[in-house]
């Protein structure tokens, strides 16, 4: 009896070209161990695994928009989940973007597929933690802006902080900083309150 055992090797980092232009169709045949995204055509490492109060933080906020959610249009979703943005072409060899944001709302179906999202999710968002910081707050600021995400949400769980960024007029304009005990609401998803002082909690 023949039986077919071959495993596919891992790959490392150092097998890549840092100076190269890569896209989706690349990042399609990747097997590295770690998660990889492209911003631009440039490889960015994702911080290691999520910490226990980044993942609290990240569960809290994916159960109150699920659960606000439920059977609306809208849908939620949390990483792993590949966002891919695009300028002219949606073919993955021209794909030069592949994010994974923590947690995104979706509400045109024509914008998933079975490999996630091709296109700009309704509302991006960010979990900060050690070590992705200027990741977060420079380069995806960017890509979002230019893919016209409706709003960019940044949550610093260890500051127990809230920030969002909201598309006006093709650019964003930052919200002030809010903090526990007061309530996020947003133009996007009419009715629905983000409580911090719930999304934080015991965290």
């Amino acid at each position: 009896m023949f039986t077919f055992d071959k495993q596919i090797k891992a790959m490392k980092l150092s097998d890549l070209d840092s100076s190269k232009t890569y896209t989706y169709a690349d990042y399609l045949t990747w097997t590295f161990e770690e998660r990889l995204e492209i911003i631009k055509g440039k490889l960015f490492r994702m911080s290691p695994a999520p910490n226990r109060l980044h993942q609290e933080v990240s569960g809290n906020i994916y159960a109150m928009l699920w659960t606000f959610l439920k059977n609306k249009p809208c849908s939620v979703y949390s990483a792993p989940f590949d966002v891919r943005l695009f300028r002219k072409s949606k073919n993955d060899e021209e794909v030069l973007t592949v994010l994974q944001p923590d947690i995104c709302v979706v509400c045109d179906p024509e914008k998933l597929d079975e490999k996630g999202c091709i296109g700009a999710p309704d509302i991006v968002v960010e979990i900060l933690s050690p070590g992705n910081n200027k990741k977060e707050l420079k380069h995806k600021y960017e890509v979002y802006e230019e893919a016209q995400v409706q709003e960019y949400w940044v949550v610093h769980p260890l500051e127990r902080t809230f920030l969002k960024y909201t598309l006006l007029e093709g650019k964003y304009q930052p919200s002030r900083l809010m903090v526990s005990g007061e309530e996020v609401s947003t133009p996007v998803l009419p009715g629905f309150i983000l409580k911090l002082e719930e999304l934080f909690g015991e965290a």
